[in-house]
């Protein structure tokens, strides 16, 4: 199983970008997937993540009603649309997914597959 995310850049604050992440080796729908961040001097934190099968999403406190996690089935693609962005959001972020059922969405390591990481980073 290979995750390539990509879509990260610089951008004003108040501003939008939309990551995506291809999923690839393996059918999608039999994963649930997540998207974590690493800021620069701190540990890596949860941000959204859809439950597996896909019928339940969850959020950071922090990204609530600015970030939204989507998918496409038939491109094995997980998507994260990131609006009214902050300079705090500034963060290589992650895709990951795991096939455990059961655990915390928003534990990094009950995922099994991550991705390379993408650099988003909000100007002031």
């Amino acid at each position: 199983v290979q995750l390539q995310a990509f879509g990260g850049g610089l951008v004003q604050a108040g501003g939008s970008l939309r990551l995506s992440c291809a999923l690839s080796g393996r059918t999608f729908s039999s994963y649930a997937m997540g998207w974590f961040r690493q800021a620069p001097g701190k540990e890596r934190e949860f941000v959204t993540a859809f439950s597996w099968g896909g019928d339940r999403t969850y959020y950071a406190d922090s990204v609530k009603g600015r970030f939204t996690i989507s998918r496409d089935n038939a491109d094995n693609t997980v998507y994260l649309q990131m609006n009214s962005l902050k300079p705090e959001d500034t963060a290589v972020y992650y895709c990951a997914a795991r096939t455990k059922f059961e655990g915390l969405y928003s534990l990094g390591r009950t995922y099994d597959y991550w991705g390379q990481g993408t650099l988003v980073t909000v100007s002031s």
